[in-house]
């Protein structure tokens, strides 16, 4: 909403300094975002003398000017016909802006160069005269620039305004607000309508049938107008707002909203058929075509302004091409009414049509300033088109309004506010922003609120206001009592920020998708029909057609970020999200929630590197990660099992393994099929991993056990064995941990081997032992002798055989 100081001081008296008034509405709650003087572009325009005036060699309607600067002398092209020597005129120097886009530049014209442009008031933006240069009083002193030489200021508020603060949609309302911060009175603009013995009602009628969307609606008639522009004052009093204008009668509509909050329209009498309006809904399939040209389909909820057979506007929103105001206009038909917030509301989202006539009446206008608004705008119509108001007025008012009494505690006040005001100075808060207070006892008020203000409802509503205008800067500031007890950190939580830190530190990326998916979700993951995560949760108001569900997998959502990415370029990806999904029960009981740590990985296995091969990331490298992931939450003897091809869903046979901690299966992980990678449009491989984070957080230690560093040198001893292809490798280094060998500090695979010479259904494995003890030096003997009898039991439980 903007303001500024000339229009504002018609209807109040502003001692404040511009940035004082700011400061001082911002604290009051109206935030003022930026503060402009408005003949901000005439800075660069400067008082000049025409010295010389000969004509132009090269036309004959141009003559050359000498204009002097006061520091310069500079040579003008000017087409005036009332330039003349001694002359005191305005001249835009080269890098002026005007409000219409304009920018003055050096330029040659005909031949001769021109260093700026001598200007008339209309180019100047300060009148309507366009025939010729601006003539200057001659006391002016030569080179100053024209705001100084003729007093040109006029501040500008942009104030940022709550939705629930419509009555500030106004001059008159911001001029309110000042009233109330300087303790000064109001100047309301006073209607005098001229005096006509005819009736409106021979003319014209109203019909409201949906009084729920139309509360009250009322028209007054102009005959024998005269369309034209408006006088200056008008078109000033628009433009200092940011507005255009257009015609006398649209401008005096716009002119009576932006003073008193009340959108108005203006209808081509003689244009609406029978002469009359008719306020109802609109029928299913209907279009309308509005003032923007644009042909809008209508749905049932959507209230229309009609005449005897079509709809002439969309209530509250914008009127149509076929009752618009035309310079052969001759009657007009000035609507004012008061519409349901909700309908306009939801008739403008719907229509993705905003103005600034929706834009008020679905935060709601003063239902009691409907026939104000009118009756101001009809006046000022009749002045400036020159035409005869009809006497009467329609006004139909099926649904009234009834003023409705609040009383406030002054003791809860203070107590909620944390201040110490008078039951007197809360009064004189409310009195002063047009409240009807009344004094019941010594801590009681009881405030009717004005009609304007639609947001007043509850004793709450009262103390913000009583807040707002002592200032909220001037509530001290309180601290809330803190208890000294301290407690633990919730466990689940520290483990949760465990995770997050040991996943960004391994290089992967927290992702937060939404708890929504589309219906076809499972099916594009390949679910059975018996899978619990085809049991899904309807939402009942879903934003979108693809999240109609909650989310029973977090796969979907990272392959469709990751879908996202590819499409921007983006390839290399480590992404991991912790959310949960939702498995339905049944109808009655609430939704089965698990929590899950989900992480993704495609693209390159390392970043690039000059001393690096590139080389794309594989079942191993997000093996590595889940094993980095257990080994910072201190858990050990993790699992990883094949598999079977049935129930490897979503992921590809072969490359798919359950992840268990001893004998329980907390997830899986593996290559997404392709045929699930191609329904998300997606052809680059991915490697994705799930835990369950119920049953890991169960297993995590809440204590370690620890045992000094040997200080004794380690031995290591390698092992090659010939085994079937489906034997697991883990198998084997899990039933070595089982012999119990307290001298084994570890081991690990460093070769897997197929081809000839090893037999088909074969494979020759290599990992390496590393024997430590913690009191003595072991000796080859001691080593050799242990190191074969596990070599010995390992053949015989894997029925393996040693390379030839």
């Amino acid at each position: 909403m903007k303001a500024s100081f000339s229009w504002l001081k018609e209807y109040v008296s502003i001692e404040m300094s511009a940035s004082d008034l700011a400061e001082g509405l911002t604290m009051a709650g109206l935030e003022v975002e930026a503060l402009t003087d408005r003949y901000d572009y005439l800075d660069s325009v400067r008082v000049g003398q025409i010295t010389e005036v000969r004509p132009h060699p090269n036309a004959d309607r141009l003559k050359l000017c000498r204009v002097d600067l006061g520091d310069r002398s500079v040579s003008v092209v000017c087409g005036a016909p009332n330039a003349k020597e001694g002359m005191l005129s305005a001249l835009a120097l080269p890098g002026t802006l005007f409000p219409d886009g304009t920018v003055i530049q050096v330029g040659t014209i005909r031949g001769q160069e021109s260093a700026g442009m001598l200007c008339s008031e209309g180019e100047l933006c300060i009148g309507l005269d366009r025939s010729g240069i601006v003539e200057l009083p001659s006391e002016i002193r030569v080179g100053q620039t024209l705001p100084e030489a003729l007093g040109l200021s006029d501040p500008v508020l942009e104030i940022d305004l709550t939705p629930n603060r419509p009555d500030c949609l106004s001059i008159i309302g911001i001029s309110r607000e000042i009233a109330a911060i300087q303790k000064t009175p109001m100047k309301y603009p006073e209607s005098s309508l001229p005096t006509d013995s005819d009736d409106i009602n021979r003319y014209t009628s109203v019909s409201i049938e949906d009084p729920d969307h139309c509360p009250r609606y009322a028209a007054r008639l102009l005959t024998d107008i005269t369309i034209a522009p408006s006088p200056f004052w008008l078109q000033d009093r628009l433009s200092s707002v940011g507005l255009r204008p257009i015609n006398n009668i649209v401008d005096v509509t716009n002119f009576v909203m932006m003073e008193t909050g009340q959108p108005l329209h203006a209808f081509d009498f003689d244009l609406l058929a029978e002469n009359r309006i008719v306020v109802r809904t609109a029928r299913d399939g209907d279009r309308f075509t509005t003032l923007d040209d644009k042909d809008r389909l209508l749905a049932p909820h959507m209230l229309m302004i009609c005449d005897g057979e079509k709809a002439v506007a969309i209530g509250g929103v914008m009127g149509g091409q076929n009752s618009e105001i035309v310079p052969t206009t001759r009657r007009i038909l000035i609507e004012s009414a008061y519409f349901n917030p909700t309908s306009i509301r939801r008739t403008s989202k719907k229509l993705g049509l905003g103005t600034d006539a929706s834009h008020r009446f679905e935060r709601g206008v003063d239902p009691e300033g409907t026939l104000i608004a009118l009756n101001r705008a009809s006046q000022l119509a009749a002045e400036v088109s020159g035409g005869r108001l009809i006497g009467g007025v329609v006004d139909e008012h099926p649904v009234k309004t009834t003023p409705k009494t609040i009383h406030l505690n002054t003791e809860q006040t203070n107590g909620f506010l944390g201040t110490d005001l008078s039951r007197d100075t809360m009064a004189d808060f409310l009195t002063a922003i047009d409240f009807d207070v009344k004094k019941i006892d010594d801590r009681t008020l009881a405030a009717i609120p004005p009609s304007f203000r639609v947001d007043i409802g509850r004793p709450v509503d009262l103390m913000e206001e009583i807040a707002r205008l002592s200032g909220y800067d001037t509530i001290p500031t309180t601290f809330p009592s803190i208890s000294a007890g301290t407690r633990l950190p919730s466990r689940d939580l520290d483990l949760r920020d465990r995770i997050r830190h040991l996943m960004t530190g391994f290089g992967f990326t927290e992702a937060v998708t939404y708890s929504f998916m589309s219906r076809v979700s499972c099916d594009r993951l390949r679910l059975p029909p018996d899978d619990p995560r085809k049991r899904l949760v309807e939402i009942l108001n879903p934003l979108t057609e693809d999240q109609t569900v909650m989310r029973t997998s977090v796969i979907p959502g990272l392959l469709e970020v990751m879908q996202r990415n590819i499409s921007q370029q983006v390839r290399d990806l480590k992404l991991f999200e912790m959310g949960k999904i939702f498995i339905n029960t049944d109808q009655e009981a609430l939704p089965e929630e698990t929590e899950m740590l989900v992480g993704l990985w495609t693209g390159a296995g390392v970043p690039a590197s000059w001393h690096a091969d590139i080389t794309d990331c594989d079942f191993y490298d997000t093996k590595g990660a889940v094993e980095g992931l257990f080994s910072g939450l201190k858990l050990s003897h993790s699992r990883y099992t094949r598999r079977p091809s049935d129930t490897c869903l979503y992921l590809r046979p072969g490359y798919a393994a359950d992840i268990a901690l001893g004998d329980a299966v907390v997830g899986s992980m593996g290559e997404i099929r392709p045929e699930v990678l191609s329904d998300f449009e997606i052809k680059q491989t991915a490697f994705v991993f799930e835990l369950d984070l119920n049953r890991l957080f169960s297993m995590v230690p809440d204590t370690y056990k620890v045992k000094p560093i040997s200080k004794f040198p380690a031995i290591s001893r390698d092992v090659t064995m010939i085994v079937d292809r489906q034997i697991e490798s883990g198998t084997i280094l899990e039933r070595v941990h089982r012999f119990g060998e307290e001298l084994v500090e570890s081991l690990h695979f460093f070769s897997v081997f197929d081809g000839h010479p090893i037999p088909v259904d074969k494979k020759s494995v290599s990992f390496r032992i590393t024997y430590r003890s913690g009191t003595e030096t072991l000796q080859d003997e001691t080593i050799n002798r242990l190191h074969k009898d596990i070599s010995d039991r390992l053949i015989k439980a894997f029925n393996a055989a040693l390379p030839a």
